[in-house]
């Protein structure tokens, strides 16, 4: 294809272990563009091109980059398979798919369950590559295997640091080296007792995940126990948010505006449902707009964002949202219109309220564009001098609403 870019995966294992269609495409390429290891790893008498280190950052050097070569043929080389966590979706983005020509090397997770008997397929993966480290915590569940493309070579001690600081010392780390090279190697230790600082920068964690005992179990479905928020009572309490939850029904890859943030639980908890569903928090007070991200990175969805502000000022400027959670504030003039307003067709916004005046709100709304209004009551068993009677929380008026297409 005519101006048809090459990227080729490359392991640890060089040019030895490229397979001749990949070779000749680094044989034919004008200019190499890549990390300095990558392109080291390159016979200088089999690829004569002009070779090009990525500059720092990669991403807005792309575009620039590549034009700057236009008319050449350019081959880019990419750490395993370009399509995983690699520059094959950065380049697609920026000129296209149909311009791409990707020649994949097995991943280093494929190599890491290839060493570790692990069934690809059974494993989640995460990569902590220009991530934050609180993103790992969303995966730990006992049992579960768990694969982490560290950054540097401080990562695994970071992450033994966060085992430990969470309640997960117990957890078997294992980091494989330079996986499929001549210098790979392994070590293996728990978090408790990991003693190693640094390691090769090229590698792969594999984590057996084991509890602590005293540590707060929480489940993959919505309705985390209470006690894993810091909250100073403005919380959305756990079955009433499982219901909310299941009413604003995520699905990956959209976006949640919640509104009244409190705590952060819904947006959390929407976020914890997928890893690629997303959500605003918006928080009048400075105070629990701080604790919202706090507890969005003990919960492991840090990308949580959280606009300080009242509503509907704060809105400006958002994002479109795919749905919309309003848990506060519903009595500040013009909120209901601005979210109602924001919301595409098919679009859903979820309501909660306390109080007869915000409840007054809700019927009216109710009442002219359609959708569910219920009433949840939660009610506990407590102790009654000897015996047991049940306590009742305070009612919660629930509307729910699907934006049809003629109300755009």
């Amino acid at each position: 294809m005519n101006g048809a870019i090459a990227v080729v995966g490359i392991g640890a294992d060089g040019w030895d272990g490229l397979p001749e269609s990949s070779r000749r495409a680094l044989r034919t390429a004008e200019v190499l563009i890549g990390a300095p290891r990558q392109l080291d790893l390159l016979p200088g008498d089999h690829c004569p091109g002009e070779r090009i280190p990525w500059p720092s950052p990669l991403r807005p050097a792309v575009p620039g980059l590549l034009a700057a070569h236009r008319g050449r043929a350019i081959a880019v080389l990419a750490s395993g398979d370009p399509s995983f966590y690699g520059i094959g979706r950065t380049l697609a983005e920026t000129v296209g798919a149909d311009r791409l020509r990707i020649r994949p090397h097995p991943s280093s997770v494929s190599y890491a369950c290839a060493r570790l008997g692990w069934p690809l397929e059974a494993v989640e993966t995460v990569s902590l590559v220009a991530r934050p480290l609180a993103a790992l915590s969303a995966a730990l569940h006992p049992g579960r295997r768990v694969l982490v493309l560290g950054e540097g070579p401080e990562t695994p001690a970071r992450v033994a640091a966060l085992l430990r600081d969470t309640g997960w010392s117990g957890t078997r780390v294992r980091v494989l080296e330079q996986l499929g090279g001549p210098a790979e190697r392994l070590l293996d230790a728990t978090a408790a007792d990991w003693p190693y600082e640094r390691t090769d920068a090229l590698h792969v964690l594999a984590l057996d995940c084991v509890r602590d005992p005293d540590t707060l179990r929480l489940g993959a479905a919505p309705g985390l126990p209470d006690e894993a928020y810091e909250h100073d009572g403005q919380l959305t309490k756990r079955y009433v948010r499982a219901a909310t939850l299941a009413a604003l029904a995520p699905a990956p890859g959209e976006l949640l505006w919640d509104i009244g943030g409190g705590s952060g639980s819904i947006g959390i908890e929407w976020m914890r449902t997928h890893r690629s569903c997303r959500a605003v928090a918006v928080e009048k007070a400075a105070e629990r707009a701080a604790r919202i991200e706090r507890n969005a990175d003990t919960l492991g969805v840090p990308g949580l964002r959280v606009v300080t502000g009242p509503a509907p000022v704060a809105l400006a400027g958002l994002e479109t949202p795919d749905a919309v959670f309003i848990g506060g504030g519903l009595t500040a003039p013009g909120l209901l219109d601005a979210c109602w307003d924001a919301l595409p067709a098919g679009g859903r916004l979820v309501a909660n309220t306390v109080t007869l005046e915000s409840e007054a709100l809700l019927a009216d709304r109710y009442r002219r564009h359609g959708g569910e209004l219920i009433r949840l009551a939660v009610a506990a068993a407590v102790p009654v001098g000897g015996f047991t009677g049940w306590r009742q929380a305070m009612p919660v008026t629930q509307w729910s609403v699907t934006k049809g297409s003629e109300e755009g």
